[in-house]
């Protein structure tokens, strides 16, 4: 097993923000299919609104970022980013003042 493989500067978070609209039946059904899009694709919620996903390569990454595009509706806003296995494992959680755990991450799978 390569090392860069498991690097930790390799392995990618996809992290989708999104503010959509809800007004009327159309928008309610377009912001519906937009998150059962994300969940279909493996994101997770983190909270209202914000989703991400674990990717074992920048590659990867690219290729769900693609996939959250093409599920965009013409309405509201999306902000779509990726970060490194570092930096979101340098993230802090909070409820109130007290300090939890992130989100279980997922265990790096091997298949010979």
């Amino acid at each position: 097993m390569s090392l860069e493989r498991l690097n930790q500067y390799r392995i990618m978070w996809v992290i989708v923000y999104f503010d959509l609209p809800t007004e009327t039946k159309k928008d309610k059904r377009a912001y519906q299919d937009f998150r059962k899009a994300l969940q279909k694709d493996g994101f997770r919620m983190m909270q209202y609104s914000v989703y991400f996903r674990h990717c074992n390569s920048r590659e990867n990454a690219e290729v769900h970022k693609r996939r959250v595009k093409n599920q965009m509706p013409a309405k509201g806003n999306i902000i779509v980013f990726e970060i490194t296995d570092a930096q979101f494992g340098r993230m802090e959680f909070y409820n109130g003042y007290k300090r939890t755990q992130s989100k279980e991450n997922p265990q790096q799978l091997e298949m010979f």
